[in-house]
């Protein structure tokens, strides 16, 4: 006789402190946190800067409905606190203007601009209202011996920092952001910022610049031992020591290789407070860091509080009727991002639902666990379908149910190809669940 490998136990361990009934997935330590995680992390907005610019059509209305669905979201949660506008167009303008009424009316995410680099842009927002403005500083050789001319580094930095003292005389806070900073040089990129630190140290602490590290074309790396520049901890590590503080570093990436919300948690354990990207990823290219997977992540370290996800609900529709839904099977908003087509998924769904679940999404996100008919959905199928829209659960054995599952297998047996929704058979289901009651 062949020795049981595995003891068998009274009671199951679905480790409930890694995941609770009735929240997102916690992170559980094997020993001590990293000493680097912040105290406290974030996520920022821009949706209405760099989701514009991946093709989002925004009106002066749909923006405003976006940045109040925003404000629905993190509520005083702290989750997400700053969004980003263009300042250029009329109708950005008006975007800005009706969010900055509504910020100064409570509302928790404050707004803030994004200008080029320059002492002609900086005059556009001196005196909009905002306290903090963006300011793109393009920070690798790709850019800096291409994009000026004359090229090279000096001749960039130059024109950054007269930006940025032209934003500080103004009384507002400059963001430095590194565009391309996952293939900028070391030496460019660290003595730019001492610099900027040089120059903000005589003004009001309230002005202290906040840094942007941008994985512009999405090559960051999330791995600690990587070289220089595609480490994102070793970027936000040396950004560190020269003393800038956790809370003033922003991470921005892009997801061109499927890395950003590894690149994003990864700059948070590596210090950095503040992640910046777009509610369900939209942006330029393959998009930008979904930010309610951030936070999900954030809620599951401890460092955020419970941002209400079930209004992401609301912003895919939004999208939607823009012409912009987000793809059918795109994580945790997508049509199709709970439904199951297999059968034996919907039978443990219909034994223990926590079984094909990752966690309580009817609660936690709004949306019902879902199945639709196929020639591999098999009966379990048909009973998980019923019960979802009835909360009747039907025998397998049941007489009726098995004519209409046989029904059903004939016409994939003749070749049908499309699903089964509840709707092509609810006239014949309810009867039964009927008689069953």
């Amino acid at each position: 006789m062949i020795p049981d490998p595995v003891q068998d136990v009274p009671a199951p361990d679905l480790f409930p402190a890694a995941f609770p009934d009735h929240a997102f997935p916690r992170v559980q330590w094997e020993g001590a946190p990293p000493a680097t995680l912040p105290a406290q992390a974030w996520v920022t907005e821009t949706t209405h800067r760099d989701g514009q610019q991946g093709g989002l059509p925004l009106t002066p209305e749909a923006g405003l409905a976006i940045y109040d669905l925003m404000g629905r979201f993190t509520a005083d949660s702290g989750a997400l606190r700053q969004a980003e506008f263009f300042v250029y167009r009329p109708a950005d303008r008006a975007m800005l203007e009706g969010a900055l009424d509504r910020w100064w009316g409570g509302h928790p995410v404050e707004p803030t601009t994004w200008i080029r680099a320059t002492r002609q842009d900086a005059a556009l927002v001196a005196g909009l209202g905002v306290r903090e403005t963006g300011m793109l500083a393009s920070a690798s050789d790709y850019h800096t011996f291409y994009k000026f001319r004359p090229g090279g580094r000096a001749q960039a930095a130059r024109t950054y920092l007269d930006a940025v003292a032209a934003v500080l005389d103004a009384g507002l806070r400059p963001r430095l952001h590194l565009e391309d900073a996952t293939r900028a040089p070391r030496e460019f990129v660290l003595p730019l910022v001492e610099a900027v630190q040089a120059l903000a140290a005589p003004y009001p602490a309230a002005q202290a610049p906040r840094i942007r590290v941008c994985d512009t074309m999405g090559v960051g790396l999330p791995l600690e031992g990587a070289a220089w520049p595609r480490s994102v901890p070793r970027l936000i590590h040396e950004l560190l020591s020269l003393g800038v503080p956790g809370e003033q570093l922003e991470f921005h990436p892009h997801n061109d290789t499927h890395l950003v919300v590894a690149n994003s948690l990864a700059a948070v354990l590596a210090g950095c407070a503040a992640v910046n990207g777009t509610l369900l990823g939209k942006g330029e290219r393959t998009g930008n860091a979904p930010l309610e997977g951030v936070v999900l992540h954030l809620i599951g370290l401890g460092l955020t509080g419970p941002a209400d996800f079930t209004v992401l609900g609301e912003l895919a529709d939004l999208y939607e009727g823009l012409g912009q839904g987000v793809p059918a099977k795109y994580p945790l908003f997508g049509r199709d991002a709970h439904r199951t087509r297999a059968g034996i998924h919907a039978d443990g769904l219909n034994k223990f639902w926590p079984m094909y679940a990752p966690f309580n999404v009817p609660t936690l996100l709004g949306r019902p666990l879902e199945l639709s008919l196929t020639k591999d959905s098999g009966l379990a199928g048909l009973v998980f379908l019923i019960k979802s829209h009835t909360d009747v659960e039907l025998p397998k054995s049941h007489p009726g149910l098995q004519a209409l599952h046989a029904e059903l297998n004939a016409q994939f047996d003749a070749g049908r190809q499309t699903a089964v929704e509840w709707e092509e058979v609810a006239d014949r289901a309810m009867p039964l669940v009927a008689q069953q009651g």
